[in-house]
């Protein structure tokens, strides 16, 4: 049973890391290095927990760090898991499942992606507001368990209103300019080609990734509240000049991921005066 293979990860952590976890973070490629800034921190590799995926993507180091940021109990993944890795969409948002019955009440979800909206530049910083699935399947296709969450799960609000705003609000008392958009998750492992591009643009979307809505929709399906960052690493194709390369996406993910962590401690170490 699933449920059951979902629990057995979470009590093995629960054994090796046990405190008050207030929030999880899920560190997209070049963004890993967030947990640099945790204190009291516990590792624990992916390898380590039973039933846990395993990431192999360069920019994804494979590991959950707990730690705290002030007053604040944290999860970090460093590293996700991507449906073009051959995951099913399900396995992808494992650690989500985790993170219900572990108790976790909050989720910041982050990515590097491409941008679409012409008003958006490399180094941008987004809050996502919306998404679209642009993949045919989703983590809640299959038999449902009542435990976890319901048959059809509303999705009026799939990153948190609340969140947003706080999130915002600390954005601007750092001086750190943010777009907001919605964000299409696109299948790959290739970048998409310039036709492609503009028929997401025409329906909507502001930014381009492999990754993020299965995380956001299974979060929302148990009951945990999400925030979706988005760092603009470079321009769709069809927008942009020269050739895609993962190895730019990590590296203007590690240079906009500087402004993304101070952004991210100053948020976390807040999380409870807001």
């Amino acid at each position: 049973m699933f449920y059951d293979r979902v629990k057995e990860s979470a009590d093995y952590i629960r054994s090796k890391a046990d405190m008050k976890l207030d929030v999880a973070i899920i560190l997209g490629s070049g963004l890993g290095n967030m947990v640099d800034i945790m204190e009291n921190k516990r590792i624990i590799p992916y390898k380590e927990v039973p039933n846990f995926p395993r990431s192999s993507v360069a920019g994804h180091a494979g590991n959950l760090v707990f730690g705290t940021i002030g007053q604040t109990g944290i999860m970090a993944l460093q590293g996700r898991f991507h449906y073009y890795e051959g995951f099913t969409m399900k396995e992808t948002a494992y650690p989500v499942y985790v993170m219900k019955l572990l108790g976790i009440e909050n989720l910041i979800v982050t990515n590097a992606c491409g941008g679409i909206n012409p008003a958006f530049a490399p180094g941008d910083l987004m809050i996502i507001d919306d998404f679209i699935n642009a993949v045919s399947t989703n983590p809640l296709r299959g038999e449902n368990d009542e435990r976890f969450g319901p048959r059809f799960p509303d999705m009026s609000e799939p990153y948190s209103t609340v969140l947003r705003e706080k999130a915002e609000k600390i954005a601007n008392e750092l001086g750190i300019e943010v777009k907001h958009g919605v964000y299409t998750m696109f299948q790959g492992p290739y970048y998409e080609t310039a036709a492609e591009i503009r028929m997401l643009k025409a329906v909507g979307s502001d930014a381009v990734g492999m990754s993020t809505v299965p995380e956001t929709i299974a979060a929302n399906y148990v009951g945990i509240k999400t925030l979706g960052i988005a760092c603009i690493t470079n321009m769709a194709t069809g927008l942009r000049t020269g050739k895609h390369s993962h190895g730019e996406v990590v590296a203007m993910a590690e240079d906009s991921g500087k402004k993304l962590c101070a952004w991210m401690e100053a948020l976390l170490r807040q999380w409870h005066n807001h």
